[in-house]
């Protein structure tokens, strides 16, 4: 007898996954919780109905949302991860040796502790001596006086815009994701898919307008999540987000990310332009910085 897991991202659509076996399932404090064996793409973890990564191409995403804003900052010494419970962010981060403090903040311990023991090879950053694990509401967090302009990163590494996480997609959040970055922060966020969700996409790129000087959005690939074409925003106090700096690159080989893929994934097909026509209102080139106005 075969079993199959569907995710109907559209009440008219769905991606199929063969699974071998459940590994763990249950009811968190925030969400369904559920760990699978799947034929084509190793293990799965999935929340609420909804695939956040496989073993077989979380590398995709884990690299596009940390090394780009890590790259394009000439110096990030302090990061705060926004969710990314699973640790693939926080492995990315620890490939650039520069970096002093990683903050994790999520809001459901379980999923940490899913990944600790389902997805190793994902979590192997979360044991480093220089990241801190707070189980909190990052909405919250964001707000404590203590990191008022602490970090010179910040990872929104949420999950998608539905119970919880909704409250990471408004404009109160990226301003405060604005005060808890340093003078030259930025920020990088998950944006769903720009087939599937165009008119939350340009809703998302209009609040970030509102708060940061800089705000662009970004693409990449990704089979496993739907529509295949996946979008990040990012926002910037000071340097353009499109940009790597000069030198500056994780250590150890990639198999995504390349500085010529990082500007690559700036150049938007015209429908996805529209979403983020402010984005095409501001230089293209890469001088370096802007002052906030």
């Amino acid at each position: 007898m075969e079993f199959w897991f569907t995710e109907k991202p559209t009440p008219n659509w769905g991606m199929t996954y063969r699974v071998q076996q459940v590994l763990r399932r249950r009811q968190t404090a925030y969400q369904d919780l559920a760990v699978v064996e799947t034929v084509e793409f190793g293990r799965a973890l999935i929340l609420d109905g909804i695939v956040q990564l496989t073993e077989k191409d979380e590398f995709v995403y884990h690299e596009m949302i940390v090394h780009v804003p890590m790259c394009a900052h000439p110096d990030p010494r302090r990061v705060l991860v926004v969710g990314g419970g699973d640790g693939g962010a926080v492995r990315e981060i620890l490939r650039h040796p520069a970096v002093e403090e990683i903050c994790l903040v999520d809001i459901d311990g379980e999923v940490i502790e899913a990944a600790r023991e389902f997805f190793p090879r994902v979590s192997s950053g979360l044991d480093d001596p220089r990241v801190h694990i707070v189980i909190e509401d990052a909405s919250r967090y964001l707000w404590r006086d203590e990191v008022q302009g602490r970090y010179d990163v910040i990872l929104v590494d949420s999950p998608d815009p539905v119970g919880p996480a909704i409250a990471l997609f408004q404009e109160d959040f990226y301003r405060a994701v604005y005060r808890a970055l340093a003078p030259d922060g930025l920020f990088s966020a998950q944006s769903e898919c720009p087939f599937l969700m165009p008119d939350f996409i340009r809703s998302v790129q209009e609040s970030a307008a509102r708060v940061f000087p800089i705000v662009k959005l970004y693409i990449y690939s990704n089979v496993t999540y739907p529509g295949g074409m996946w979008a990040f925003t990012t926002g910037s106090k000071r340097y353009d987000p499109a940009c790597p700096q000069e030198g500056r690159r994780p250590a150890g080989p990639t198999r995504y990310w390349t500085p010529e893929v990082h500007r690559a994934a700036f150049v938007l097909p015209p429908f996805v332009q529209e979403l983020a026509p402010r984005q095409h209102a501001l230089p293209g080139t890469c001088a370096g910085t802007v002052d906030r106005v």
